[in-house]
């Protein structure tokens, strides 16, 4: 189960965007079909195809000075006046890596201004030094409270995020190498 589970949840998960996919290029896939003797799964491959080419060259494009130019007015006079394209835009730039992530940064803060320490995530670095912060609430990484703190009170550790989540869904269990890495800055 251990080896067949994980396997058969990324075939479903494959199947389903797939489909997703298919069902949108749907009238596309049909004008490919009516025009030659092609097959549904082959008209939704060359379809595909198109789609990623036309992307391709869209953003070949914009990396051009006319292009850039051109996209620059676009979004100004249009785009950002859409509901939610910034939104977007922004979702779109963290997931592809374009950003620097709000989890990349792992740091106990001294959200009370005394020796009470909460591990936390830095979202951003201000140029006064100061940060704003994320607290996660435990077991429940995606909830928690967010803090603007003066730098004194923020004290980056040199630890994985990875290991800071884990700490944090089992609710503290496993810090030790938070704290660890807290101390060592401390002397």
């Amino acid at each position: 189960m251990v080896v067949i589970l994980p396997v058969a949840i990324l075939l479903f998960v494959f199947k389903s965007i797939f489909g997703f996919v298919t069902d949108i290029i749907h009238p596309l896939t049909s004008l490919v079909m009516a025009q030659s003797e092609v097959q549904k799964i082959l008209a939704d491959i060359l379809v595909l195809i198109v789609i990623l080419a036309g992307c391709f060259l869209v953003g070949f494009f914009v990396q051009t000075t006319l292009g850039t130019w051109l996209y620059e007015i676009l979004e100004e006079r249009l785009l950002k006046k859409a509901p939610g394209y910034t939104l977007v835009k922004e979702t779109v730039i963290q997931f592809i890596g374009k950003k620097q992530s709000p989890f990349s940064s792992v740091a106990l803060v001294q959200i009370f201004g005394n020796e009470t320490l909460v591990s936390a995530f830095i979202t951003d670095t201000h140029t006064d030094g100061s940060y704003t912060i994320f607290v996660p609430t435990g077991p429940n990484p995606t909830s928690g409270n967010i803090y603007h703190l003066k730098g004194e009170y923020v004290h980056p550790v040199d630890v994985p995020v990875e290991d800071a989540m884990r700490s944090i869904i089992s609710c503290g269990a496993g810090s030790s190498r938070l704290i660890s890495q807290y101390k060592k800055l401390a002397v």
